[in-house]
């Protein structure tokens, strides 16, 4: 769905659940994994979209390296000070070749001010859902866990100043990833294995894949 808003990828998204319940005579509680923005539009269907009638029963909700409460790179992407350099070390790596912030419907929709975050803001979780926030972080500061950004994740602080924090996971920092009342699980990088706990290998990492098959299979699985 290239060029689609978030919301119309959630609309999607929706139809979709739809069908596969049909196919499969379905009409229980379904567990959803989502990577990274995907929490988002998962979140959009589920809070805003669906948030009074609720159409789409679901038992869990698990998020990896959620930008939750916005992008400071979606941010950063917008801000003549520093898009040009931050574009150029992720071209080929996070965006395109080309890569235009301002064409970008997601990019646009994950700014912590957008329409699509204050509507996420103002409709809030959903409590006949457990909710499951997965992220890493590079806690002995190794520049090999995302060397594009010298082992460290772009933030912003409580006066909207940006920064560098090593409590992410070189996308998105344990500060956008959280969401009222629910605990984050946190993951460390393995020394000598830290490029695997980065943003971009999270779905891959068997210790993430090890904590979502707990979930799913163990819904009482504690973070630890």
């Amino acid at each position: 769905m290239k060029r689609a808003t978030l919301p119309d990828i959630a609309t999607a998204l929706g139809e979709y659940l739809h069908q596969v319940k049909d196919e499969w005579g379905w009409s229980g509680p379904a567990d959803i994994v989502c990577h990274s923005v995907g929490t988002c539009i998962v979140r959009y269907l589920l809070e805003v979209t669906d948030g009074k009638t609720r159409e789409y029963p679901v038992r869990q909700l698990i998020g990896l390296g959620p930008p939750n409460n916005g992008s400071a790179l979606a941010e950063l992407f917008n801000e003549p000070k520093y898009a040009e350099e931050i574009i150029n070390r992720l071209t080929g790596v996070f965006v395109p070749r080309g890569f235009d912030p301002a064409s970008d419907p997601i990019v646009q929709d994950v700014r912590p001010q957008s329409p699509v975050m204050r509507d996420l803001r103002t409709a809030g979780i959903r409590h006949d859902i457990t909710y499951r926030i997965i992220v890493t972080a590079n806690p002995v500061d190794v520049p090999g866990f995302f060397p594009w950004f010298d082992g460290k994740t772009w933030e912003t602080d409580r006066d909207g100043k940006y920064r560098t924090t090593l409590d992410g996971d070189g996308i998105v920092p344990h500060r956008e990833s959280a969401l009222p009342g629910i605990s984050l699980d946190i993951i460390p990088a393995a020394p000598g294995k830290e490029a695997r706990y980065s943003h971009l290998n999270m779905p891959g990492n068997p210790q993430v894949i090890g904590k979502i098959l707990c979930y799913l299979t163990s819904p009482g699985c504690r973070n630890r």
